[in-house]
């Protein structure tokens, strides 16, 4: 995949310089602009650098694993916003989440666990020594 990526990357620096060089040779002589052939250069040079540069910067970027998500919540710990009465909202990591709580009745402030999600509802317990069993070490950022 990343050599299809490197030969696309290629044909379109190329089509692209062409584009200029076609420009600078046809259309700016008919408008009365003259641009010296080493400014031409220079310009190729420096997009090609661009592009170079580009591709392998977005070519980092695409093979870079997410990780975010709902999957990732699980464990996380977090502040009720709205009541969970068995739902409602919670704030974790400063962001919103839709919840759904196994202990029923969980009042605002209070703090809640992940420990599972259904669709994109995140299913919570209080945080509390008895509810964590063994996971009470976990970092909630």
């Amino acid at each position: 995949m990343t050599t299809a990526r490197l030969i696309l990357a290629i044909v379109s620096t190329l089509a692209v310089e062409a584009a200029l060089f076609t420009v600078w040779r046809w259309v700016l002589p008919e408008w009365g602009i003259e641009i010296p052939l080493a400014a031409l250069i220079v310009v190729m040079v420096a997009y090609a650098i661009f592009a170079v540069v580009d591709f392998w910067f977005v070519t980092l970027i695409l093979r870079r694993q997410a990780i975010v998500g709902l999957s990732t919540m699980i464990g996380s710990k977090g502040k009720v916003t709205t009541p969970l009465d068995p739902e409602g909202l919670i704030m974790i990591k400063g962001e919103l989440w839709g919840a759904k709580s196994i202990d029923r009745n969980i009042g605002s402030g209070e703090m809640v666990m992940v420990v599972g999600q259904d669709s994109l509802k995140l299913i919570v317990r209080k945080a509390g020594a008895s509810n964590l069993k063994g996971t009470e070490d976990r970092p909630t950022h």
